[in-house]
């Protein structure tokens, strides 16, 4: 067999940008000549990472062929480039041929790809940089949005190695829908969502799915945010991770960003800290607590301190803000898997936006939620307010037509779910005579359903609706499991 003689860019008249065809070379000659190398490649590297054109095509046939069970060697391999003219250009079957003779030990494939997907990167940067200063004097694009966008680009880049190129074969996605379906068989009828921990909301949603935007809307002190707060510390003191050779892998539990609109950081932290000691969120914040409350408040913020929860209290935030600062978070060491906002009425558009009404608007930040959930592979739990109508009604349990702005609300929504809590609605018919039967039978069904709320699942695009019951501490704003009888609040059994 002749010399083998790696090309130059000279050879092909290829532009100068950063490539080692050297590097590309023998790794193509590794995988053909042990396609079980590919195993130790295929998380990041991809055929629009070679330099080489021909290289490109030439790394998606052994992937296609090794995927579909098929041996990759030259021979076999041939049949594919027959009619590709670059093929011929390279010297055909013997270009394979020596690629593979004078292929590195497979041990050695792992550094040649870390050279390929490097430099494939640093051209895409220098492309995205081409592109900002092209774009830059343009005065039609706010500044701003000129820097969000970019800041989106290279988000993408970092995350997946490529900015984003849209379409998605069928049969990648394929493969991504057997990866989900096995990891659920292998969790022996476990959750294949994210794990609110309280069990049968759980059970009605599968969890909390990455890329899904869940809406929790609720009329004012039905317990929204308490409800959000109660499954963002849920989900963040239940975290843990194993180390992966990218960086660590979340196996329970998750890291929250919750976007607070409406109240403080501290304020949250104060509802969680009641949550957690058991000491009442009124008594905390007034201070009427003994040295024995105060020991339990002390030992909870020591216990949940290092939890995984971020909070970000920035009134008015735009919705591009949000995103920038989420896509940060999750770029972070530790990731991200679940993001709250409360609430969406309460997030902005950002400037340049003024001609729009507020239903254009809330359409835009519903859309841009569900997009960044999509984009970070997270769920989105959304908070939303509803209408007066639900009070002018006798049955006062929301429905999808009470969402405010409810047209993309319901629209963009994979799951709509309202907070009813019946006591708010009973204890305001009170019968002003307590010697009277009818105070009596008021009284009895309070006791019914006083530390009762209810979850109602108005859409589920993946699932069934209905009502989930859950127990309701009113002095903590705990919700927890209903205990078995169905009467009162259990708080004990959520898993730690």
């Amino acid at each position: 067999m002749n010399a083998f003689a790696p090309i130059s860019a000279d050879t092909v008249h290829l532009p100068s940008l950063p490539h080692n065809l050297e590097a590309e070379q023998a790794l193509l000659g590794a995988l053909m000549f042990d396609n079980g190398v590919f195993e130790r490649l295929s998380d990041r590297l991809k055929g629009s990472h070679f330099y080489e054109p021909f290289h490109q095509r030439l790394y998606d046939a052994i992937e296609d062929h090794i995927r579909q069970g098929l041996l990759a060697e030259p021979t076999i391999l041939m049949e594919r480039f027959k009619q590709d003219p670059a093929f011929a250009e390279f010297g055909g079957l013997r270009y394979l041929a020596d690629l593979m003779d004078r292929a590195p030990p497979g041990a050695n494939a792992p550094d040649y790809a870390r050279v390929v997907y490097d430099l494939a990167l640093r051209r895409d940067l220098i492309r995205i940089g081409g592109d900002i200063i092209k774009d830059a004097p343009d005065p039609e694009t706010p500044a701003i949005e000129q820097i969000e966008q970019a800041e989106l680009t290279l988000y993408s880049l970092a995350e997946n190695g490529a900015p984003s190129s849209g379409f998605v074969s069928f049969s990648t996605a394929l493969a991504g829908a057997v990866q989900m379906a096995g990891e659920a068989y292998q969790r022996d009828g476990k959750l294949a969502g994210l794990a609110t921990h309280l069990h049968d909301l759980d059970q009605k949603l599968g969890g909390m799915h990455p890329s899904d935007l869940l809406i929790l809307a609720g009329r004012p002190s039905m317990g929204k945010t308490a409800l959000a707060t109660n499954i963002a510390f849920n989900v963040a003191r239940n975290y843990r991770w194993e180390p992966t050779p990218d960086g660590r892998k979340t196996v329970s539990g998750g890291v929250v960003a919750f976007f607070s609109l409406e109240m403080s950081a501290e304020q949250l932290a104060m509802r969680i800290l009641a949550d957690a000691s058991g000491v009442s969120s009124d008594r905390l914040r007034k201070g009427e607590i003994d040295a024995a409350d105060f020991g339990k408040v002390r030992d909870a913020a020591i216990e949940i301190g290092e939890s995984p929860l971020y909070i970000d209290a920035t009134g008015g935030i735009s919705i591009s803000k949000l995103a920038a600062r989420a896509r940060r978070l999750k770029r972070a060491e530790q990731g991200l898997d679940l993001i709250i906002v409360d609430y969406l009425q309460l997030v902005t558009v950002g400037e340049g936006n003024g001609q729009k009404n507020r239903v254009q608007e809330v359409s835009e930040i519903t859309g841009g939620l569900k997009a960044l959930a999509k984009e970070l592979n997270v769920p989105i739990i959304a908070l939303s307010q509803l209408s007066r109508q639900v009070e002018a009604r006798e049955d006062k349990r929301p429905q999808l037509s009470d969402l405010r702005e409810s047209g993309s609300i319901e629209q963009d929504a994979d799951a709509v779910m309202f907070v009813y809590r019946e006591a708010y609605y009973h204890e305001r018919m009170k019968p002003a005579d307590e010697r009277k039967e009818e105070y009596m039978d008021w009284a009895n069904k309070m006791d019914e359903i006083y530390r009762v709320a209810e979850v109602v699942i108005g859409k589920q695009r993946h699932g069934p609706i209905g009502i989930v019951k859950l127990s309701f501490d009113p002095d903590t704003t705990r919700f927890g499991n209903l205990a078995p009888n169905g009467r009162y609040g259990n708080f004990s059994d959520i898993p730690e």
